[in-house]
């Protein structure tokens, strides 16, 4: 039995629609002119543009452009189950479109007015009682709801990622609390090189996180300034003057956000160098958690044939034909979301440069990038510090065996005492151990050298000591 259809217009034409949908026209021609190009718009776009919505709504309601005490409800009820996520599953939108966004506003708007007028008990579809475009969308444009509902959406985002980014320091430091005597050998080029400890090691990676979540608490001031009132190309037209000046602390209401009205409109809605600042900002800590995954997967490395100095607690089974494999599977897929984060960064990059005149049609593509980096880092940052750095062992003995093993790192240490000349010429006899050499030859003692490689003096500033505890260095 074919479902009963409802006819709807525009300027277009008429298109049929089933009677019981609660999106419209417009959802309508999008779907058929986008399909599903990049995946569905994101999540969290939706839920912030149902705040921008609200704010909207209750902004005209105090203006005196609201309804009865019913109706009024109703789309408030609606809006808030577009911010729940209730009402996505009826707008299942491409990710990339033509037009700067305005067929995800046309849909919210339609979705948001058909599911009020179900509340009221009415059907979806032209209602003189409750219409898309005069009331949802009343003093309102494409081109300041939804660049202001993807730096709503970037904020929320933002909390998420500096919570996490804060635990993954955390996890660091305590890295370096706890190893921070623990010599090993440290490594340039991929070669044997000096002394340092694994303490260290994690105290350099908490470094470069903590520089991260620096810029990240940055982001906040890049973000928080919309362009809520400006209407189609930041000149307010179409909208009262006292709606431009208040909509925005409704909407700073409504989130709990710290959101401000950009004081020129018409360059925050055709210029959004702001987000190429942020997603700079998310490449860089993508590049540090692409190079600190990287150090953990070499030095995990074997476990018999490579570097093996930690062991990464096991996800999966590694191989479908070599048993007893397990492959560092975190690292990985957390280098992969680096290199995504880093590829999104060049198409945002791009695509706000391809702004042009008044406005930026490529709006969809910056806003679905920008909010998957975030996503990313989120989503790679916490897997990192959950189910790889919190369950990591560093294998003692195997450390141990590489620092007495490691004649660079010993030739390096006793370069500032012997001279360098001195040591190359040790290095030329290779009749025995280089420490059992220098011993023989009365250039230092056993104790002196084992003194050369305990974390005291490994973690000692500048080159280390050969002198007795309690002595000091000459001036």
């Amino acid at each position: 039995m074919a479902p009963t259809m409802r006819r709807e217009s525009d300027a277009l034409g008429q298109v049929s629609i089933p009677a019981d949908a609660l999106y419209g026209i417009h959802q309508q021609r999008a779907r058929d002119a986008f399909g599903h190009l990049g995946g569905l718009v994101s999540p969290r776009l939706l839920r912030a543009y149902g705040a921008v919505k609200l704010a909207c709504w209750r902004c005209n309601a105090a203006l005196g452009y609201g309804h009865d005490a019913q109706t009024q409800a109703a789309v408030e009820a609606a809006c808030e189950e577009l911010i729940t996520g209730d009402l996505h599953r009826h707008l299942p939108l491409a990710a990339l479109q033509g037009g700067a966004g305005t067929a995800t506003n046309l849909a919210v708007n339609e979705v948001l007015c058909n599911r009020a007028l179900g509340m009221l008990g009415l059907a979806p579809g032209p209602q003189q009682r409750l219409q898309p475009l005069r009331d949802l969308n009343r003093h309102q444009s494409t081109n300041d709801t939804y660049p202001t509902a993807l730096r709503v959406a970037a904020l929320q985002a933002l909390q998420e990622l500096e919570a996490v980014i804060t635990a993954l320091q955390n996890t660091l430091h305590d890295g370096e609390r706890r190893w921070q005597e623990v010599v090993k050998v440290g490594r340039t080029q991929l070669q044997d090189a000096c002394y340092t400890t694994v303490g260290r090691s994690f105290g350099a990676w908490a470094e470069a996180i903590a520089r991260d979540r620096w810029r990240l608490s940055k982001c906040a001031e890049r973000l928080r300034l919309v362009n809520l009132g400006g209407t189609a190309i930041g000149s307010g037209l179409g909208a009262p003057r006292e709606f431009i000046f208040r909509v925005v602390d409704v909407l700073r209401a409504v989130t709990g956000l710290r959101l401000a009205r950009a004081e020129n409109l018409s360059d925050a809605t055709q210029h959004h160098d702001a987000l190429v600042e942020v997603s700079g900002m998310l490449s860089a800590a993508a590049s540090n958690l692409m190079k600190i995954a990287g150090d953990l997967r070499l030095l995990a490395s074997g476990p018999h044939a490579g570097l093996a100095e930690l062991r990464l607690p096991p996800q999966l089974t590694g191989s479908s034909i070599m048993p007893g494999k397990v492959n560092p599977v975190i690292p990985e897929m957390v280098q992969q979301a680096a290199m995504q984060i880093c590829a999104n960064h060049q198409t945002i990059t791009q695509a706000v440069g391809m702004g042009s005149l008044e406005l930026n049609p490529f709006m969809p593509l910056i806003a679905d990038r920008l909010l998957a980096s975030m996503e990313l880092l989120t989503g790679a940052a916490e897997a990192l510090d959950q189910r790889c750095l919190r369950g990591l062992e560093i294998n003692h003995e195997h450390l141990a065996r590489q620092v007495s093993n490691s004649t660079v790192s010993l030739a390096t240490a006793l370069a500032g005492h012997l001279g360098h000349e001195a040591v190359e010429g040790l290095l030329a006899d290779g009749s025995a151990d280089l420490g059992e050499r220098a011993c023989a030859a009365g250039l230092l003692s056993a104790e002196d050298l084992q003194r050369l490689s305990s974390a005291a003096q490994v973690l000692r500033l500048g080159s280390p000591s050969l002198h007795h505890d309690g002595e000091k260095d000459a001036p």
